[in-house]
């Protein structure tokens, strides 16, 4: 074990509870960051190296942060302090996935995010098994979703992120429950999609609501999916991002508008929803593929109109593209990354390479690519990234509270970013 403590930060406040922040969008709460980095980057608070393989990016909620990782074993919840790294629990609550589950060439380890919500939270493992914790570790429940649920193990893991709406907890087996609702005090089944029986892909569900009509989003290989929160019937399935390799990112939602995008020359597609008497019905607005944006992993983030995300075309770019019209605005090749993730805080877009472990602080606009700022991990995981070493760097960046927190693996760093 190794922990580097190099100054002591404050308490975490400002959340980032689950996947991609408060209201899974990638933006961070209201705060003030540095709008330019010093040379060498901002000064790093605290580094860890216990957390075991996978990609499972941070939540941060108070003076905690939640993760996992597989180790011994096992897969591990881990809770660290946010103020200097240490560990304050680690619970395993199921074993880890391994190459006779899913191909773990690409790597192996749990991939979603820690859900936050109130005093529980809620996990789901590389190989299926969700479960729920109080705040000190202890497990409350635990479901198998391919046991129990009859899914499917995608073909690189289960990578969703749980999304807890009022008492459910939702979480996607795929095939005949495609998606459940789980209360999230007992693990019991309370609510069922119905008609829908597609494989579960690497996509988390996001809520939206138009006239009082609430309704999740989320993507399989046929492509994306609206679905009545009520009912759990389709309201409709758009295939212009669906692809037969892996569909990742995470829907953006704005209003009556579902943006989504996927790699594997898939593309892009905006859809807009109306509200038809006691239905939803959707338009697609454009649907975009050669030379537009096609995100692998890392999610988009909206901004005054703009998406921003780095895009496989052309081997790995970041891209600015008009939310309403689909435009390319610009393009900045991103190599040696193919692909890249990103966050957005305080006027600030934060674009994280999957390949050369640089953070790139960058202002948005519709004019081009402004780097003010740039940080390169202290170092990079050196184990083996899965059974042929050909993983690469898939935690996504996380902002809460001044501070930055990156991982890699059984790496994880903070930075502090406040000012």
């Amino acid at each position: 074990m190794s922990l580097v403590l190099v100054l002591v930060a404050g308490t975490v406040s400002a959340d980032w509870p689950q996947w991609r922040g408060p209201n899974r969008d990638g933006h961070a709460d209201d705060g003030q960051y540095l709008q330019q980095w010093p040379d060498g980057g901002p000064t790093m608070v605290w580094q860890n190296d216990q957390l075991g393989i996978g990609y499972s990016s941070p939540a941060i909620v108070g003076d905690r942060i939640y993760t996992m990782g597989s180790r011994n074993g096992q897969c591990h919840l881990h809770c660290l302090s946010a103020a200097d790294g240490s560990v304050v629990w680690s619970t395993p609550f199921c074993r880890a996935g391994t190459g006779d589950d899913y191909l773990d060439g690409w790597g192996g380890g749990p991939r979603g995010t820690p859900t936050v919500d109130g005093d529980q939270i809620f996990v789901v493992s590389d190989i299926g098994v969700v479960a729920a914790f109080d705040l000190t570790g202890q497990l409350q429940w635990k479901v198998d979703m391919v046991e129990q649920f009859g899914g499917e193990i995608p073909k690189w893991g289960y990578s969703e992120s749980p999304l807890v709406d009022g008492d459910k907890v939702l979480v996607t087996p795929g095939l005949r429950m495609f998606i459940v609702g789980l209360d999230r005090k007992t693990g019991d089944v309370t609510w069922t999609t119905k008609g829908i029986e597609e494989p579960a892909q690497y996509v988390s569900i996001v809520k939206g609501e138009l006239d009082g009509k609430p309704y999740y989003v989320t993507a399989v290989k046929a492509g994306l999916i609206g679905i009545d929160a009520n009912t759990g019937r389709q309201i409709f399935m758009e295939p212009a991002t669906g692809n037969q390799t892996a569909v990742i990112p995470t829907a953006v939602i704005d209003g009556s508008l579902i943006y989504h995008t996927s790699d594997y020359n898939a593309g892009n597609q905006l859809i807009e929803l109306s509200s038809d008497g006691d239905r939803l019905t959707a338009e697609v607005l454009y649907a975009e593929s050669a030379k537009s944006m096609q995100n692998h992993h890392g999610g988009v983030v909206l901004v005054d109109g703009v998406i921003y995300g780095c895009s496989r075309t052309n081997r790995g770019e970041w891209m600015a593209q008009d939310h309403r019209s689909g435009e390319v605005l610009w393009t900045q090749l991103a190599r040696p990354n193919q692909s890249g993730s990103i966050a957005f805080a305080d006027g600030r877009l934060y674009c994280y390479g999957d390949k050369d472990g640089i953070v790139r602080l960058v202002v948005p606009n519709r004019e081009g690519f402004q780097q003010v700022g740039e940080l390169k991990l202290p170092k990079t995981f050196e184990g083996n990234r899965g059974s042929n070493n050909r993983g690469a760097i898939w935690s996504h960046p996380v902002v809460a509270d001044g501070m930055l927190f990156i991982r890699d693996q059984n790496l994880m760093f903070a930075f502090d970013i406040a000012r």
